[in-house]
């Protein structure tokens, strides 16, 4: 089964792709299907020796460029439409025991032109709503392959948390005049719950973060993808986030696990739609310290009510000294 319910009573999608429950799951490191392929050993994913970044489509794709027909018949209360995208997958490195924060900041600058070229040819596809690189780190997040990498995902609409964003973008724009993600840079830049002020992004933990050390990369100019970004803001936006993530590897003393979501404009859309999105990255720690998860219990998934068991006023000047501690290669 692959395909799109309509969901009425929250108006909005869900696709049920059964097939991936036949996905690779948790292999010995031998077996990793991210690894390169070596003479003389198993055939991977990747058939080179050695590689930098690694770009391919998803073998079990929760969307598909050319999707089957339905199972279920669907009705005018519950539409059913077949699971049209892509899913691609983005392998960060050759090197199956790194992480990315510990790759270097050239490896991070080098991905952020990887996501900018992926996200320009997934949006060239006009049925593509929305484009969502993301990046699941870790086995608290659930992650079963533990190869460092992360996914891309084209939406034929746009998901419901970019629809919220855009909405709450409009109702400010329409108050205001303003873009909302602008007035939170400057309300934000200098003060006590940044963690790393770079030339075009601004990095600080959200006054309403949701996760304890939730961390997000703010644009400082209104821009609404990555492939606006000309080269000096993508060496700022690559500088930016290797440290963040170094620093969190400080802070906690482990590798952290982590949600990082690039969240940007929609694309293919009305262009009043396109002009309200600002570029912006979050990464989401389980972590709360002292060994303790953030788990997402019955006011969050049932209210969609976050519960925060850490200040951001008190997570930002933790997470900025660690990352001002933190050694980052180059």
């Amino acid at each position: 089964m692959s395909e799109r319910r309509y969901d009425p009573t929250h108006d909005e999608w869900v696709t049920f792709a059964t097939h991936r429950q036949d996905r690779t799951y948790k292999p010995a490191t031998a077996d990793c299907p991210l690894c390169p392929t070596h003479p003389g050993g198993p055939e991977t994913e990747i058939p080179r020796e050695h590689f930098d970044i690694a770009v391919f489509d998803n073998r079990f794709p929760s969307l598909s460029a050319d999707p089957p027909p339905p199972d279920l018949e669907g009705t005018d209360l519950v539409p059913v439409e077949p699971a049209y995208g892509h899913c691609e997958v983005v392998v960060f490195t050759d090197d199956h025991e790194a992480t990315l924060a510990s790759v270097g900041e050239r490896r991070v600058r080098l991905l952020v032109d990887a996501w900018a070229h992926r996200f320009a040819a997934l949006a060239a596809d006009e049925k593509i709503g929305y484009v969502l690189p993301f990046e699941n780190k870790g086995e608290a997040v659930g992650v079963t392959l533990h190869h460092p990498h992360g996914q891309i995902y084209a939406y034929p609409d746009v998901p419901p948390r970019p629809a919220r964003e855009q909405r709450a973008a409009r109702r400010h724009r329409e108050r205001t005049g303003r873009c909302v993600f602008c007035d939170v840079v400057d309300q934000e830049k200098g003060g006590p719950r940044v963690v790393v002020e770079g030339t075009h992004f601004l990095a600080g933990v959200p006054p309403w973060a949701r996760f304890p050390y939730e961390v997000d990369l703010w644009a400082r100019e209104h821009v609404g993808t990555l492939p606006e970004l000309d080269r000096e803001a993508r060496d700022d936006l690559a500088r930016v986030l290797a440290r963040v993530l170094a620093g969190y590897d400080e802070y906690f003393g482990f590798r952290t696990s982590y949600l990082l979501g690039i969240h940007s404009a929609p694309v293919n859309g009305p262009d009043d739609e396109r002009v309200l999105g600002h570029l912006h990255l979050e990464i989401c720690p389980p972590h709360r310290g002292g060994g303790k998860l953030k788990y997402l219990a019955g006011s969050e998934t049932f209210g969609g009510a976050f519960l925060t068991d850490v200040a951001p006023e008190v997570a930002g000047p933790r997470l900025r000294e660690a990352a001002g501690r933190a050694t980052v290669p180059a």
